[in-house]
């Protein structure tokens, strides 16, 4: 190849690279312009697509990061919301224990205060059995033994029977009208459900350190023997129980 061909073809690839005019005049002489048309026209909308394609990506990363955003305040909000649900829930877990120490203490009270009326109930009802029956001797010449009486249905503080004479009696430390009613309702059940019990002159006794003054109103309608270990509220007349 000469060298005026070499330069000939150089001048003419530069020309079909920067002559678009040129370029499509050598295209319609092979033949190929249509094509090339085709292309450029295809060229450009793939540029229009891959610009559309830019905006959208554009808009999705903006829409992402709106998200983004969103997401990460979703996430601070429920962080304090779990915050703020753990800090109540200590709160309830120390009121919750607070509130277990005072029951403990209220039990642990209420414990002594049962032991307390237990000893006094038991204390009371001996005390009563030993007045009673130094009372009885010393005034009256009548020596019983004085104990509680356990039956299935029931339970009497003061009891005891000889010969004829028998005395039942309930102790407590206050003692109402209502303490009267039911020695009078277990005196009832005893001569229907346990006869042999009782005896033909009976004596019926309370013995408090406080009564009120409907019970001793009651016992003296009834003939009943209120009394504490300094003296009497109430005493009968033996003479008629014992005639």
């Amino acid at each position: 190849m000469s060298i005026e061909t070499a330069e000939l073809r150089a001048r003419l690839l530069k020309l079909l690279e920067e002559d678009i005019e040129f370029r499509y005049a050598v295209a319609g002489l092979i033949g190929l312009g249509e094509i090339l048309k085709r292309l450029d026209r295809h060229e450009e909308e793939l540029k229009r697509i891959w610009e559309e394609i830019a905006r959208l990506r554009e808009d999705m990363n903006r829409g992402f990061e709106r998200h983004d955003i969103e997401l990460a305040k979703l996430r601070e909000d429920f962080n304090r919301a779990i915050q703020l649900f753990e800090k109540r829930f200590e709160e309830i877990d120390k009121r919750f224990e607070a509130v277990e120490e005072r029951l403990d203490n209220m039990n642990a009270r209420l414990g002594r205060v049962e032991r307390t009326l237990e000893k006094l109930t038991l204390d009371i009802e001996e005390e009563a059995r030993s007045i009673i029956r130094y009372r009885l001797r010393n005034e009256l010449g009548i020596d019983i033994e004085l104990k509680s009486l356990h039956l299935p249905d029931m339970e009497i503080n003061i009891y005891g029977c000889r010969d004829d004479i028998c005395i039942v009696g309930e102790a407590s430390v206050r003692a109402s009208a209502n303490i009267l009613e039911e020695l009078l309702d277990k005196v009832k059940d005893l001569r229907k459900r346990y006869p042999d019990k009782l005896r033909q002159k009976t004596i019926l006794v309370i013995y408090t350190s406080l009564a009120l003054p409907e019970l001793v109103e009651k016992a003296e309608k009834h003939n009943i023997w209120v009394l504490k270990a300094t003296g009497d509220y109430y005493k009968p007349d033996f003479s008629r129980i014992l005639s």
